[in-house]
């Protein structure tokens, strides 16, 4: 061995114990021993091993990432999706189980949030493996009876915690899928979407654009009309996967328990679960919004929809009956109803309202839309709470104030009247409807004020010794949170 050679060696191998000034000449080891020496860039890793540089990529991406890679390739409109099943891994699986709501109701197991945490892994992977077998059958959903505010009750599906993952792994996906291909007048459980903004898009196209009648539509019991035949044939468009469409159906045909026994369902999406939204939004859009989007009648046809609350705007009168026509044929196609009870044309046209002439009012997510007078004397489109909605709010404070009234302490029950108080103004609270908020909170308080005295230690209280209290005790003050103009 010549002299070059040997002191070639000698660098090579020096010692791993130089100053840290050297580290950057480090970074690629030859000795024996493996180096924990990593460097990361990007999405990949590099590891120095043995005088050898490899290149390592993350196995495991996160979900979000592979969501963000189907909402890519689902904007192409003729792209076929053929294995969505091999995203319900043991990892995607645990990630949707921590996102559930852990404080939500149980199903018909019992088995809470805490109780399924407590084996988590293993339960997780037994769900992959019946997955995988095709063993895997969703349990009937428990069936509770919301009152509504007309009298009447909305049934409420609440499903097992193992349904609800798979649930909600459907709806990501769902999500991913399909709702960048939603049109833009589609507001209801979509991402970055909501009321407020549904409630000032439809504000600003009655007040600065050429409108003449609106047509307030009212589905009749859409969720639980949506036909599964149909639904299917519409998700077969863009998704090839049998596994996936075959437990889709199992999902919707899994039936809900009623006074101890499992009543099937032929039709509808039970509401409650965690995928319904998106489903019920696939299906609006295929046979309500892009139908819409294709009239073509003699004026200007625009539409505001959140989830089945539906805004038609025509800027010719004409058109109006028309549209009501065709819509009806349209639903029947689609196996849908139109309650024809509370389907109304309504005269909404600013320009004229300012020439003396009379306009209607009609109500949209909780709100009454109407032609007010600024103090400048110009006529604008103005909104306030609708009338129905605010007796039924005052009527469920004063049924919550007689049930609670005895249970927890004075200042603890003040709060979470204060709480529910806040959520009233964090809705309410926009443009124009300062007054209507204002009046809410007044009459809350007397009607808190009225069960407070039937406590037995408080009959003594009077309004100056309670107002006493509310100063130490401040409650929610209304403002406006959401700016229409």
């Amino acid at each position: 061995m010549s002299l070059k050679e040997i002191k070639y060696r000698e660098i090579k191998f020096k010692s791993t114990s130089e100053p840290k000034s050297h580290a950057r000449s480090q970074r690629f080891h030859s000795s024996n021993e493996p180096s924990n020496d990593r460097r990361v860039k990007g999405n990949r890793m590099y590891r120095s091993f043995e005088g050898t540089r490899e290149l390592w990529t993350k196995e495991n991406k996160s979900l979000s990432m592979k969501l963000k890679r189907i909402q890519q390739i689902s904007l192409s409109q003729n792209v076929q999706l053929n294995s969505l099943m091999s995203h319900f891994t043991a990892d995607n699986l645990k990630e949707c189980f921590y996102d559930l709501d852990r404080n939500k109701a149980v199903g018909v197991d019992g088995i809470t949030w805490e109780k399924y945490k407590e084996d988590l892994d293993n339960r997780i992977e037994l769900l992959v493996t019946k997955l995988k077998r095709m063993s895997y059958r969703p349990s009937p959903v428990k069936e509770v009876l919301i009152p509504k505010d007309n009298g009447s009750t909305r049934p409420l599906a609440i499903s097992n915690i193992e349904d609800k993952i798979i649930q909600s792994m459907y709806a990501k996906l769902l999500n991913a899928i399909y709702d960048a291909n939603f049109l833009d007048f589609s507001y209801g459980f979509r991402p970055n979407k909501s009321s407020h903004q549904a409630i000032k898009r439809l504000r600003n196209i009655l007040n600065e654009e050429r409108v003449d009648t609106v047509i307030d539509i009212d589905l009749e019991n859409f969720f639980g009309e949506i036909s599964h035949e149909k639904l299917i044939a519409i998700l077969e468009m863009k998704i090839k996967d049998e596994r996936f469409i075959q437990y889709l159906k199992r999902m919707l045909k899994v039936g809900f328990i009623r006074k101890g026994k499992v009543v099937p369902v032929n039709k509808g999406v039970p509401q409650g679960s965690i995928c319904s939204p998106i489903l019920a939004n696939i299906f609006a859009h295929y046979c309500l919004d892009k139908w819409i989007v294709n009239l073509h009648l003699k004026g200007k046809i625009q539409a505001i929809r959140f989830a089945d609350d539906l805004v038609i705007i025509c800027s010719n009168s004409k058109d109006s009956r028309k549209v009501l026509d065709l819509l009806e044929k349209r639903l029947q196609r689609c196996d849908l109803k139109l309650n024809s009870d509370k389907t109304r044309v309504v005269k909404f046209n600013c320009y004229k309202a300012n020439r003396g002439e009379k306009s209607e009012t009609f109500d949209f997510l909780g709100f009454t839309f109407y032609i007010g007078k600024m103090r400048s004397g110009y006529k604008v489109v103005m909104v306030k709470t609708a009338g129905k909605k605010y007796r039924a709010k005052l009527q469920n404070v004063k049924a919550w104030c007689r049930k609670t009234r005895a249970m927890w302490k004075l200042k603890y029950w003040w709060g979470e009247f204060c709480q529910k108080l806040g959520g009233h103004i964090a809705y309410y609270g926009v443009s124009f409807n300062i007054r209507m908020v204002r009046n809410f909170i007044d009459r809350s308080i007397k009607i808190f004020y009225k069960w407070m005295l039937r406590r037995s230690e408080k009959r003594k209280w009077n309004w100056r010794k309670f107002g006493n209290f509310m100063k130490q005790n401040p409650i929610p003050r209304a403002r406006i949170y959401h700016k229409l103009f």
